[in-house]
């Protein structure tokens, strides 16, 4: 189909102004395209940051002032968005397309799913359904059966009794050399912290999460709970479509960084890195201190609201630092359903490849980086100067070991938490303010080149030297407050 034709019956009519518009930009394009000059028209008045680009350079800035100009005439016409009102007309065109071919026959009252669809939306009853999904959903299946008993079956039977004995026995039989020894069987070694962390701690964690996150998405939940906080998050410079990439990073941070490129405007994308990696833990992160906390449900709750505090104030305030309006919120709402088996277990299935394909080989590397580090010295020297921090915190020197660690990897900042925990290394008080200080902590080394990759380097190194004093700041009241009031969890 030639660029300069388009069937009419094909095209849609929009309101006189817009239609105006889409003739004169049409006019204003002189370069060669693939796509309908037509459909460029619509995606500029659209601000599609992509098209915008192209026909920046192919245009020029003077003919590309003048179609701006154009786009900003049709906006005196409409009070919402120019993209709204498209979206808006192209709903109700295929509404009455879909009313001249569809029969859909009449039904007295509403289905149970309709009615749970609606009540997850209201605040009086969509709050405490949350709750509950947070509760049995994440507390009970991922921190309690994923982070207790599937960890305690793998880590302490499988491969503290058998696996790990094992190797070390035969690595020391067939490896002559200390240095080689410890770099897979020393207390870092790849296979007795890299792959145990790995497979027996992340793993079952990881794995349940993910199960969860699938019944939860094929159910239609997700759209609704998008809704339900909407007018919150607008509080906070964003809105409802933000619960996308803020759910997907409780799953991993780094994809979710990559997705907020759904979100409408570079003010919004901005908050929701930023909240993303101070506030939000990742699916591993999450499970292990959820496990770690499971037996001090007090110390839990403070975690928990510690989390949702500094993700509101931060978001707040944020949001009245950078200028800008939020953008509107249009979701469509799919019917509220039984998840499907088959659909549970293929998304389970993708994303444990994923999880295995992106995320085993850091903990490999990671183990060979601090093998080195302790070497050449690097690895201790890291530690000695994360020793004042640790000391403002409360916490002993061992710790610091937990924070490096989580640098290359939150979750495994967090499984260095649980090995001190099951070493009796920390008190109910010192294993608080370590999981409150590791949430907030930097982001890990994937998110951080994902934040360069999505926001440019400036702003990445901004974002983490805001976050590092901050994080161990909270952590530091948060130690404060327990001590003065005499609290031991």
């Amino acid at each position: 189909m030639s660029t300069n034709t388009f069937p009419a019956d094909r095209i849609i009519t929009y309101p006189p102004p817009i239609e105006e518009a889409v003739q004169h930009i049409e006019s204003l394009l002189s370069a060669e395209y693939t796509v309908h000059r037509r459909a460029i028209a619509l995606l500029l008045l659209q601000h599609d940051e992509e098209i915008e680009g192209m026909v920046r350079r192919r245009e020029g800035e003077e003919r590309f002032a003048r179609i701006a100009e154009q786009i900003r005439e049709a906006q005196l016409h409409f009070q919402q968005p120019l993209a709204v009102v498209l979206l808006a007309h192209r709903q109700r065109v295929a509404q009455e397309i879909a009313r001249e071919v569809l029969h859909t026959p009449s039904r007295s009252g509403s289905s149970f799913a309709e009615w749970l669809g609606r009540v997850c939306m209201q605040p009086l009853t969509g709050i405490p359904i949350l709750l509950l999904v947070l509760y049995y959903g994440l507390y009970q299946f991922v921190g309690v059966f994923g982070g207790g008993t599937l960890v305690d079956l793998l880590e302490n039977r499988l491969f503290g009794e058998v696996i790990n004995p094992f190797l070390s026995h035969w690595v020391k039989a067939l490896v002559p050399f200390m240095p080689i020894q410890e770099l897979l069987i020393g207390e870092y070694g790849i296979f007795t912290l890299g792959i145990t962390y790995a497979v027996a701690l992340i793993l079952p964690i990881v794995g349940t999460f993910f199960l969860m996150f699938s019944i939860l998405e094929d159910s239609g939940y997700f759209p609704r709970l998008a809704m339900l906080i909407d007018r919150l998050f607008k509080k906070i410079g964003l809105n409802g479509r933000a619960v996308i990439p803020m759910v997907l990073g409780f799953g991993c941070d780094t994809m979710a960084t990559m997705v907020t490129r759904i979100l409408e405007t570079p003010r919004e994308r901005l908050i929701a890195t930023f909240l993303l990696a101070l506030a939000i833990p990742c699916s591993a992160q999450l499970g292990v201190i959820m496990a770690l906390l499971a037996s001090h449900p007090g110390a839990l709750a403070i975690w928990a609201g510690t989390l949702v505090s500094v993700f509101l104030l931060i978001g707040w305030l944020t949001a009245r630092v950078l200028p800008g309006t939020p953008a509107t919120f249009h979701i469509e709402i799919p019917p509220m359903r039984l998840p499907i088996l088959s659909n549970v277990l293929i998304k389970t299935y993708a994303r444990m490849h994923w999880y295995f394909r992106e995320v085993f080989p850091l903990f490999i590397v990671a183990s060979v980086l601090i093998w080195l580090g302790q070497i050449t010295g690097l690895f201790d020297l890291a530690l000695r100067a994360l020793a004042p921090a640790m000391l403002l915190l409360g916490l002993p020197d061992d710790a610091a070991s937990a924070f490096l660690f989580g640098f290359f990897r939150r979750d495994y900042g967090a499984a260095g938490l649980y090995h001190l925990q099951e070493n009796g290394v920390l008190s109910g008080r010192q294993l608080l303010v370590s999981a409150i200080t590791l949430t907030l902590f930097l982001p890990c080394v994937a998110q951080f080149l994902m934040m360069k990759k999505e926001r440019g380097l400036k702003t990445a190194l901004a974002m983490s030297a805001i976050i590092f004093p901050f994080a161990i700041a909270v952590g530091a009241v948060m130690n404060w407050i327990l001590q003065t009031i005499g609290v031991n969890l």
